[in-house]
């Protein structure tokens, strides 16, 4: 894997209801691989925000790692068989959420990483939905691709 990589991030939330969101981002970022942990760096735009978050992934083979700072900050944690409970901090106010993560599974091929998760979110210890993120890192290619 190259240092410079493009992630495309997708979230996917059903509620109890069964209603489902879908969220993705696409952007330019940074792959560094230490101590047996693989690393993505990325920024981004939240929408009507003039700041940036910052964001850092760390990824072991059952383990995921999320820290966001700048316009909303949290620090989650998706361990396989394993629920962690933290505080999302947003312009608005504070969220404690529970993770509990039944599926981090992470393929490595020579020009692309996929990492899946699969958790049950809570929000003030009440579940809210069950969730799927599917990030997948390749190398960037200035020539294929150009943010505008």
């Amino acid at each position: 894997m190259t240092k410079e990589v493009l992630l495309s991030i997708r979230g996917l939330q059903i509620a109890q209801d069964n209603q489902s969101d879908t969220v993705e981002v696409i952007a330019p970022g940074e792959y560094y691989f230490r101590n047996g942990k693989h690393f993505f760096l990325y920024e981004e735009v939240e929408e009507g925000q003039q700041k940036t978050t910052k964001n850092i992934i760390k990824v072991t083979n059952d383990y995921m790692e999320l820290t966001k700072k700048g316009v909303v900050n949290v620090h989650m944690i998706f361990e396989r068989n394993k629920k962690n409970v933290t505080y999302y901090y947003t312009p608005y106010g504070s969220l404690l959420i529970g993770i509990d993560a039944h599926k981090v599974e992470v393929r490595e091929e020579e020009n692309q990483m996929v990492v899946e998760v699969e958790y049950a979110l809570e929000v003030n210890n009440e579940h809210i939905a069950n969730c799927h993120i599917r990030m997948v890192a390749n190398p960037r290619r200035e020539s294929e691709f150009k943010l505008v």
